[in-house]
């Protein structure tokens, strides 16, 4: 039956997200159940391609995202996939009339991270942030708005912004394990090598106004999305605070991050605001 094998594909999502991101994973538990399926589905799509990008070293990733790729295609066009990851995205792509522009211009992001290590211009940084963040950021507002066209146009500028403050924080935040690890620098214009305050408060600049207008953008989503979604930036708000109060050269030799225990107390808090409509 497709069924069970869809209820796989499901558990298949789910269990990715909890595995690999405690904080989306919590995020995502605060979303209406009718909703809260179709991230999971997302997240594992989006998760295993930035995995074979940035995980399997010891394996030609150029061949397994190629395979990734073209199963994609399979998956988007014959509605069913053996991957159950991929029959799950499918799934959810089908669902809500996800742009295939979306899904195009993440894998386009995702294939940049084979081979380009630096991005030295305004125009190359935006252009990854929007195929590697803004549009998974699009993909969820089709879910949270249920496919309603003019509350997702609405609240698009919004949901990009906010895709973008998040991968800008994992950039400051990895800025260690990505120039290292994987000889890779996402900020235009600055020197990792010589990261200083100034350089550091101009990133952080650009963030918080991202989030600003990210935060507009939740106070105006459907009620079986708003808490999940301020949940998940009240979390990265606080990397970024924690970022923003540790020195430059600190960022670069260690990990910041927020521990579980001051995660429950922000979806404590969150909720507080959330009940009481002070968002």
């Amino acid at each position: 039956m497709k069924a069970l094998f869809d209820l796989v594909s499901h558990q298949c999502s789910k269990a990715v997200t909890n595995t690999y991101s405690t904080s989306f994973s919590l995020a995502t538990k605060m979303l209406a159940n009718s909703i809260r399926q179709d991230i999971y589905n997302i997240y594992g799509f989006v998760r295993f391609a930035d995995e074979i990008v940035d995980s399997f070293h010891d394996y030609d990733k150029e061949v397994l995202f190629n395979r990734f790729e073209a199963d994609l295609e399979f998956a988007l066009q014959d509605k069913i996939s053996l991957n159950p990851i991929l029959n799950a995205f499918q799934e959810t792509y089908h669902k809500y009339n996800i742009d295939k522009h979306l899904v195009d211009a993440f894998m386009k992001s995702m294939r940049l991270d084979l081979h380009k290590s630096d991005y030295l211009t305004e125009t190359d940084y935006k252009m990854y942030i929007y195929g590697s963040a803004d549009v998974v950021g699009l993909m969820c507002l089709k879910v949270f708005v249920k496919g309603d066209s003019e509350k997702y146009e609405s609240l698009k500028k919004s949901a990009m912004s906010l895709g973008s403050a998040f991968q800008k924080v994992n950039f400051l935040r990895d800025l260690k394990a990505d120039y290292e690890d994987l000889s890779r620098t996402y900020f235009p214009n600055t020197n990792l090598n010589q990261l200083d305050e100034n350089s550091k408060q101009s990133i952080i600049d650009d963030i918080e106004n991202d989030f600003a207008q990210g935060l507009k953008g939740i106070k105006e989503l459907p009620i079986e999305a708003k808490f999940g979604v301020f949940m998940a930036y009240r979390y990265y708000y606080q990397l970024l605070k924690k970022l923003k109060n540790t020195p430059a050269p600190d960022i670069k030799s260690t990990r910041i991050r927020v521990p579980n225990y001051k995660k429950i107390e922000l979806l404590t808090r969150s909720y507080v605001k959330y009940q009481l409509n002070l968002l």
